[in-house]
C-alpha cells in the first residue's frame, strides 16, 4: 500500500518572513492546520497507513522538494488549508486538483466527500481545477511528482466555519482520514516504478488539427514531445519548474504547464486527445500590456461574470458595456480592467469595507486622510475612475475625459505599463498581478480565445 504525505499549509519562511497564512478570529491558518494535521496523522496510522508529515518550518518550494525527494510510486500527497475572504459570509470546503486530469478530479471528489460526511454542517464548495484558484495554478498540485491535491477545509474569516473547525476538529480529522483512505486505495502500488512503467499513448490536437506525433499519459496528466513545444515558439529555458520527463529517448513536457505561455489546454477522454489552442493576437506580447486593445465582446464579458455570480448583472446590468466604452476612450485594455474589477469585488459580490452602492469597482481610495474608500455617483463614473487610475499607472498620455479619479494626480505616471507591475502599488499583495492575469486567462478560455 502506498504512503500518504500530508502538509499543513504555511508556517515556513516566505521572502525571509514567517508566513502565518490567513489570519482571523485571533488565530492563524498555520496554527489551525497544524492542530488538524496532528489529529489526521495518528488516525491514518491507526488504520495501518504509513504517513509522512511534512515539517512545519518549510516554505512552499521546500515542501515540494521535501516530498519529491522521498516520494515513491503509489504514494499520494495532500496539503490542507483554511482560506480567508473579503466577505465574512463566504464559507465552505473544496478540493483543488490539477486541471485537465480526470483521475485527480475523481480522487478530489473522494477526499471532499470524506470530509463532508463527517461534518455535514460544512457547505460544499465543490471540487475545482487549480486554474480556478486565485493564482491560476497551484504549485502543490503541479510540481509534486506523485498524485497530489490541495484541500480547503473552510474559511477562517467566516465565524461559522471557524467555530466548526475549532469545536469539531476531531470530526474534521476523521473526515479527512476517510477521504485519504479512499484515495490511497485507488492508487495501484504494484504497477512498478515510474522509470519502468509503460505509459499510455495519447493523441494531440493543435487548434483543431491532428498532430502527427503522439503524447503520453503519466499519472493522468498529458505530456507532449518537446519538439512540439519548440515548434510553437515557446522558450522553456527560463521556466525550470515545468515538469519534463524522458521516456524511450524522447523528452516530454507536462501539457498543462504551457498555459503559462497563453496556450489553452483541453482533454477529450473519449478519443484520448490533448488539445492545444492558441490565439496569435493575444500571444503576441499584448497579453499583459495595460495600454492595449481588448479582445472580448460585451456578451462574453457578461457571460463570464454571470457564470461566477448569477446575480451580478441584476444590480449592474450595463457593467460590461461601461468597461468596454470607458476603456476604449482612454486606450486601456478593457479585458484587463474588467478582470481587475472581478478580483477586487469578488465578481461584484463586494462584502468588505467597500459596498456596492459606492460604485467603487477597484478599491480606489480618497484624499485628505479619509478612512473611507471613494464613492461615485453612478456606475459609469466609478468605471471611469478605475480606467483613469489604470491609465495613470500605465501611460504618460493625458486623459481624454475630465478627471474623476480622486488620486490620479498622486500617481507617478507610467511606472506600471504591465499587469505584474501593479503588485505592491495598487495593492500591497505581491501576488496581485498574478491574480489578475489568472483571471484574464479564465476570461479568454471561457470566450474561446485561448
Amino acid at each position: 500500500m502506498g504512503r500518504i504525505f500530508i502538509s499543513a499549509a504555511h508556517g515556513g519562511k516566505e521572502a525571509g518572513v514567517i508566513d502565518p497564512g490567513s489570519i482571523a478570529g485571533g488565530t492563524t491558518e498555520a496554527r489551525e492546520m497544524i492542530l488538524l494535521r496532528d489529529l489526521v496523522v495518528p488516525e491514518l496510522r491507526a488504520r495501518n497507513f504509513e504517513v509522512l508529515a511534512v515539517p512545519d518550518n518549510l516554505n512552499t518550494t521546500q515542501i515540494i522538494s521535501w516530498i519529491n525527494s522521498r516520494a515513491r510510486h503509489g504514494d499520494v500527497a495532500v496539503e490542507i488549508h483554511a482560506d480567508a475572504a473579503t466577505s465574512p459570509s463566504v464559507r465552505g470546503a473544496s478540493v483543488f486538483y490539477i486541471a485537465n486530469n480526470q483521475d485527480r478530479r475523481n480522487e478530489a471528489e473522494l477526499v471532499l466527500i470524506g470530509l463532508l460526511r463527517r461534518v455535514p454542517q460544512l457547505p460544499n464548495r465543490g471540487i475545482k481545477p487549480d486554474t480556478a484558484s486565485g493564482l491560476g495554478s497551484l504549485a502543490f498540485c503541479r510540481q509534486i511528482v506523485i498524485p497530489s491535491l490541495l484541500m480547503l477545509v473552510g474559511f477562517l474569516s467566516n465565524p461559522d466555519d471557524r467555530t466548526l473547525l475549532q469545536n469539531q476538529r476531531r470530526d474534521f480529522a476523521l473526515g479527512i482520514a476517510d477521504g485519504l483512505t479512499s484515495w490511497s486505495r485507488t492508487v495501484d502500488p504494484d504497477s512498478g516504478k515510474p522509470s519502468q512503467a509503460t505509459y499510455p499513448v495519447i493523441n494531440i490536437s493543435i487548434n483543431g488539427q491532428n498532430y502527427s506525433e503522439k503524447g503520453i499519459l503519466i499519472n493522468g496528466n498529458a505530456y507532449i514531445p518537446i519538439d512540439l513545444v519548440d515548434s510553437l515558439r515557446i522558450d522553456l529555458s527560463k521556466a525550470p519548474d515545468i515538469r519534463r520527463v524522458t521516456y524511450r529517448q524522447v523528452v516530454y513536457v507536462k501539457a498543462i504547464e504551457l498555459r503559462e505561455f497563453h496556450i489553452a489546454i483541453s482533454w477529450d477522454s473519449e478519443s484520448h486527445t490533448v488539445g492545444l489552442r492558441s490565439n496569435l493576437q493575444i500571444c503576441s506580447g499584448q497579453f499583459d500590456k495595460i495600454m492595449s486593445p481588448g479582445n472580448t465582446s460585451e456578451v462574453q464579458l457578461q457571460l463570464f461574470l454571470k457564470n461566477h455570480n448569477q446575480t451580478a448583472l441584476t444590480q449592474f446590468p450595463d457593467i460590461a458595456k461601461l468597461y468596454r466604452e470607458e476603456a476604449m476612450i482612454e486606450g486601456v485594455n478593457y479585458d484587463i480592467a474588467f478582470c481587475q474589477m472581478c478580483v477586487e469585488t469578488g465578481f461584484l459580490r463586494f462584502g468588505g469595507e467597500i459596498q456596492a452602492k459606492q460604485n467603487n469597482f477597484a478599491g480606489l481610495g480618497t484624499i485628505g486622510g479619509s478612512s473611507e474608500a471613494a464613492s461615485f455617483e453612478n456606475p459609469r463614473l466609478g468605471v471611469r475612475a478605475h480606467i483613469q487610475h489604470l491609465k495613470a499607472y500605465a501611460s504618460l498620455e493625458p486623459l481624454v475625459k475630465e478627471t474623476v479619479d480622486p488620486r490620479f494626480r498622486f500617481v507617478t505616471r507610467g511606472v506600471a505599463p504591465l499587469i505584474d507591475q501593479l503588485s505592491g502599488r495598487w495593492s500591497a499583495d505581491t501576488e496581485y498581478g498574478t491574480k489578475i492575469k489568472a483571471m484574464l486567462k479564465q476570461l479568454y478560455e471561457s470566450a474561446g480565445l485561448l
